[in-house]
């Protein structure tokens, strides 16, 4: 049976007879996890089966560059920790002679020293002036934390704990960083893509630490020491020995992320305020899907009530849904506006991302909303074309009382024109009874046959379950 609109005059004009349920249904549809930056990891590891070099990958995901080359063993330095420390496998500590078999405590001093103590033992072996070096022949254990190649550098942090740093050569840093960054398994292509990408980053970023450059974590990449040391990585890292990312001769900052949902970002639109830079410009980014990509495409779905909290000081009265206003290179969002029964509140994807807990900020949002009730087949009718209209559902539908059961609601954001499919439920399942057009601001109102549960479907979203009655 075909659904027949009611048209919105009708609809101003009547209240419901009776009482009515309604329910909203919010939709985040989105793409890729991080910032969309530079190099996609994921879309790497597609170009790679798909037969990319690695020099290939990396020119195009960095706009207009060149692979150059920098000293391999020039040395880095990473804070790994700033609590308590131990460790183990040292021959030398601030010049005296350590059992590299046994275990040492660092220990602050109230007078900015740090104490040495045997863990065994329990003697202190020396005070020492900040900074404190461990060095050995092999990989130094550090407790809680593993093994790291170079020397661990300590310092007092001032408030009872110590300051660990790793000291450590460049491309043993980076053995340490791509399995951390990118699984092992993965191919061989992927890896030294991923081994040039944290060498470049590794030399052109720096924490503004006054003693360390670099976190071991996603502040600047992920880094696990020799835990992350596998063949397949160790290979990469001998493959590109001293390559890095190169502009106009110079290495440059190598931004990389997990997924990029199919293109990649302009760094000044994805990081408003953020210089433009010719090498990081958002591109087409056709296999990121690869690999059982979990992040490539993703769905969120939560009720109205849900979202307005979440969306907190950002909703002028009650939630009516959010309309992306203004989008990068990609579909990531620049600017958007979250609309409220009090007016409209403009946003950033940044914003955005953080009120939900989103992996990115490409997101779109669809809110369909559905009500039921019924219309008194005489009141407020005026018209004769509204009469007419009432007559014409009447004997569509053989409805011989005085009211006509209606669905009504919107979908937000939505254009004047598209259309929504009506669907009843039909004991575990669902089929069409019809569809109508939305009016202006994505409303709709469509009589239906008689008592049941109805929902709205919308672009394959299906809308809330709503009991006429």
């Amino acid at each position: 049976m075909r659904v027949v609109a009611v048209g919105l005059s009708i609809m101003a004009a009547l209240v419901l007879a009776g009482p009515a349920s309604a329910a909203s249904t919010l939709y985040i549809k989105g793409g890729g996890y991080g910032h969309g930056i530079g190099m996609s990891q994921y879309g790497t590891y597609g170009y790679a089966l798909h037969g990319w070099t690695y020099k290939q990958i990396l020119a195009h995901y960095y706009t207009g560059t060149q692979i150059g080359t920098t000293s391999p063993s020039q040395t880095v330095r990473v804070l790994l920790g700033s609590g308590s420390a131990a460790f183990a496998g040292a021959t030398q500590a601030g010049g005296k002679q350590l059992n590299p078999s046994l275990t040492y405590d660092v220990v602050p001093l109230a007078n900015g020293q740090l104490a040495l103590v045997n863990q065994t033992t329990h003697k202190q072996v020396g005070k020492f002036s900040a900074p404190l070096t461990a060095t050995g022949p092999a990989p130094l254990s550090l407790a809680g934390l593993g093994a790291y190649r170079g020397s661990l550098e300590f310092r007092p942090t001032g408030s009872g704990g110590v300051y660990t740093v790793d000291v450590i050569g460049l491309d043993d840093y980076v053995r340490g960083v791509i399995a951390a960054e990118m699984p092992s398994s993965w191919s061989p292509e992927a890896l030294k893509t991923q081994a040039v990408a944290a060498r470049t980053y590794a030399i052109t970023t720096d924490v503004a630490g006054t003693f360390y450059n670099l976190y071991p974590d996603t502040r600047s990449q992920m880094y696990r020491g020799v835990s992350a040391e596998t063949p397949a990585t160790d290979a990469a890292v001998a493959a590109t020995a001293g390559q890095v990312v190169t502009y106009n001769g110079a290495p440059v900052v190598t931004y990389f992320f997990s997924s990029s949902g199919g293109y990649t970002e302009n760094i000044e639109d994805a990081w408003p305020g953020a210089s433009a830079s010719p090498w990081l410009r958002g591109v087409d980014d056709p296999y990121d899907g690869a690999g059982g990509d979990p992040y490539h495409h993703w769905t969120r779905q939560l009720s109205l009530t849900a979202a307005a909290r979440q969306l907190g000081g950002l909703v002028k009265g009650k939630l009516v849904g959010i309309r992306v206003t203004k989008q990068g290179a990609s579909p990531r969002i620049m600017a958007a506006q979250v609309i409220g029964t009090g007016g409209a509140t403009t946003v950033t994807g940044a914003q955005l991302q953080g009120a939900f807990g989103l992996l990115s900020t490409w997101a779109s949002f669809t809110t369909l909303s559905a009500g039921a009730g019924h219309i008194p087949a005489s009141a407020g009718v005026h018209a004769a074309s509204d009469l007419a209209v009432i007559t014409q559902l009447k004997q569509a539908f053989g409805l011989a009382g005085e009211t006509i059961s209606v669905l009504r609601g919107s979908v937000v954001p939505a254009e004047q024109g598209d259309t929504i499919t009506v669907q009843a439920q039909a004991g575990k399942g669902w089929h069409a009874t019809g569809s109508v057009r939305l009016s202006r601001g994505g409303a709709y109102s469509v009589a239906v046959p008689g008592p049941g549960v109805y929902r709205t479907v919308y672009r394959g979203l299906d809308g809330p379950s709503v009991v006429v009655r």
